[in-house]
């Protein structure tokens, strides 16, 4: 990007930044801010960044972005909430998501002509996962029952994570393969390979630092920093190897923040786990993930806007409603939870970074429909950030006034379950 589309992001940074507490209750979310000016300095504004002459530049800031995302959302995930509360990630993970892919190829079929078989299952793959951090309100709003809010974080941090080996897979069978790997050497390299490497450094890194601050070696700054080692080690290694360095740095984030939370060493020793380590790595990843909306809007959505057909927003608005609301009924089913949640945890499944990176991957195989792809995915993550971000205020109250109707009338309400303020961390 030029120096000036540098100044320029620089600037809405500040300026968000000074009114961001303002703004977190309003529909006004920060992705928006950054997408709209991000097509403010793109090719249908001022032109400062064009995807044709900064490709390299713009890869590299959403593929950084995803990537330390990842690893702050698997390390933030712990195993006794999972344990706790399991049938609303595990089905929203097990169920809804592979049925998402499912009906998200189905509807594709006849609606986004000229892709294969294999390019619409890539499609569905990339529209799958979904972004806390588009709905913010939705998860993070006292007023909703820590069960929802909590479901819907740990599913947004696992599902980009848990998509990777099918969007691989599907774009290899596509004909977006790197080095000629068939499918089998992929699923090889990119998710066993890929894992034990990203485990090993993970934990690894973890271990060192359980070590060092039993023994108070290590300044809570440097500590914060070190845990910046984990993403930067793991992700070329893997590449380097012709893996995935996204599954690499996901499987890294679950080890590290697994080990660094375990409640005993090696010898078997109580201590207290190095508290705050990957503070800093959630403000970078919240810095880049910004960013990433900006070089969004300018690079990939601008030049998408500039080739719609009418089948591609149909697509878009069934993808957010449909194809995500149907899925999560049906995994849903026989929970005990009322209607009103199922309603609320569908339509909370905002498409964000893992899609636009996943889309810019696809585009960048040069598949023969990479255009009605990439205009697919740029057209549904746009209107997710529009639309998710401007009803997550007022859905998140209107939802938490029915619940403490609710729990009024039925103490023994499915959605009310006692879980620890702490553990509630939405991203």
């Amino acid at each position: 990007m030029s120096p000036w589309a540098w100044m320029t992001a620089g600037a809405v940074i500040a300026c968000y930044a000074a009114l961001s507490r303002r703004l977190s209750t309003t529909v006004v979310s920060g992705p928006l801010v950054f997408m709209v000016a991000g097509l403010g300095i793109g090719p249908l504004g001022l032109g400062l960044v064009d995807e044709a002459t900064d490709p390299e530049s713009v890869r590299a800031l959403l593929e950084g972005a995803l990537a330390v995302v990842l690893f702050t959302g698997a390390a933030a995930i712990r195993r006794a909430e999972l344990r706790r509360e399991l049938f609303v990630p595990l089905r929203l993970l097990a169920v809804g998501l592979p049925l998402t892919f499912a009906l998200g190829w189905l509807v594709a079929w006849p609606l986004l002509p000229g892709l294969g078989v294999w390019e619409l299952a890539v499609v569905a793959v990339v529209l799958g996962p979904t972004d806390a951090a588009l709905g913010q309100q939705a998860v993070s709003d006292r007023r909703v029952p820590a069960l929802v809010r909590h479901g819907l974080d740990v599913e947004s941090g696992l599902n980009d994570g848990l998509a990777l080996p099918f969007f691989l897979l599907a774009l290899t069978a596509a004909g977006g393969g790197q080095g000629g790997q068939g499918i089998g050497e992929t699923f090889l390299r990119a998710l066993l390979l890929s894992s034990a490497i990203g485990l090993a450094v993970g934990w690894t890194v973890a271990r060192l630092l359980r070590w060092s601050a039993v023994r108070t070696w290590t300044a809570q700054g440097w500590r914060q920093l070190a845990s910046l080692a984990v993403p930067v080690v793991a992700y070329p290694l893997a590449v380097e190897v012709e893996g995935s360095g996204f599954i690499a740095v996901w499987v890294a984030g679950l080890a590290f923040g697994n080990v660094l939370r375990s409640p005993t060493l090696a010898g078997g020793a109580a201590s207290d786990p190095p508290a705050g380590a990957t503070d800093f790595a959630e403000r970078l990843g919240v810095l880049l993930a910004s960013l990433s909306f900006l070089a969004f809007g300018a690079a990939i959505l601008g030049p998408a806007l500039g080739h719609m057909t009418w089948q591609i927003p149909v697509y878009a608005v069934l993808s957010l409603t449909a194809i995500r609301m149907l899925p999560v009924a049906v995994a849903l089913l026989g929970t005990g939870l009322r209607p009103a949640t199922f309603a609320y945890i569908g339509w909370f499944g905002p498409r964000g970074l893992a899609s636009i990176v996943f889309g810019l991957i696809a585009a960048e195989a040069h598949l023969p429909g990479g255009r009605v792809l990439e205009g697919a995915v740029a057209l549904t993550v746009a209107l997710s950030i529009c639309l998710h971000g401007a009803t997550a205020p007022l859905l998140g109250a209107r939802y938490g006034a029915w619940y403490a109707r609710a729990l009024a009338a039925d103490p023994h309400l499915k959605e009310h379950a006692d879980l620890p303020a702490e553990g509630i961390r939405p991203r």
